[in-house]
């Protein structure tokens, strides 16, 4: 399994972050990436090999390594993706997508934009129930100028740890998903992944028939 679509993504995120000294603005990086790479729009791939599950009723595993990078889903449903963000801003963040390629918010259809909203709030209860989070930020960016690195729109979902209760003096988030980016570990998401899609099955019995359509259930509950 190649690994140059992970390093490649991985490269864009180095140049763009405070803490490099290659300071160019965001869409100049995406021309450049676009220009000297062939690299598919990963979302679009995600969407295209793993297939939609019951979300009332997720698999207890799914295999990360059918896409390159890994993978670790979230939710899948006819309409939309949810999956870990590979270049975490903290524990659990996550992006939701819908299935077909649309670069912007304003590009997805009515019934699209319903759909997101309804998965973003689920799955905002979940990575919290999950993580043991209790804020998080919520984020949209649309096009290289608003910081959109992928240009297949997209909601972040961020948990934001109260980092001073942790001793954690040094570290700092700021607002609308900037701050330090760390690798994935593999194994933890895994494992995390997991607990947040029997998370998002815990909230739909909860809720029952209210998420029926926006998740495009296949059973009655």
């Amino acid at each position: 399994m190649t690994r140059q679509p992970r390093l490649i993504w991985h490269l864009f995120h180095h140049l763009r972050s405070s803490t490099s000294n290659l300071r160019f603005p965001s869409h100049q990086l995406i021309a450049i990436l676009t220009m000297t790479t062939d690299l598919p729009c990963p979302f679009c791939n995600i969407a295209d090999i793993h297939k939609p599950y019951d979300a009332a009723h997720p698999p207890a595993s799914i295999d990360p390594e059918k896409t390159s990078p890994p993978s670790f889903l979230l939710l899948s449903t006819p309409t939309l993706i949810a999956f870990l963000d590979i270049l975490p801003l903290s524990r659990g963040h996550l992006l939701v997508s819908p299935r077909e390629h649309r670069p912007k918010l304003s590009d997805t259809s009515p019934l699209e934009a319903r759909r997101l909203g309804a998965a973003v709030r689920v799955l905002s209860k979940a990575v919290s129930r999950a993580t043991g989070v209790d804020d998080w930020n919520v984020v949209q960016n649309n096009g290289a100028a608003a910081a959109q690195v992928v240009p297949h729109v997209h909601y972040h979902i961020i948990p934001r740890p109260e980092l001073r209760a942790q001793g954690k003096l040094r570290e700092s988030f700021t607002m609308f998903g900037r701050g330090t980016r760390e690798e994935l570990d593999d194994d933890e998401a895994v494992v995390l992944a997991s607990d947040i899609r029997q998370r998002v099955a815990e909230i739909i019995e909860e809720e029952g028939k209210d998420l029926l359509d926006d998740f495009e259930l296949e059973s009655k509950l």
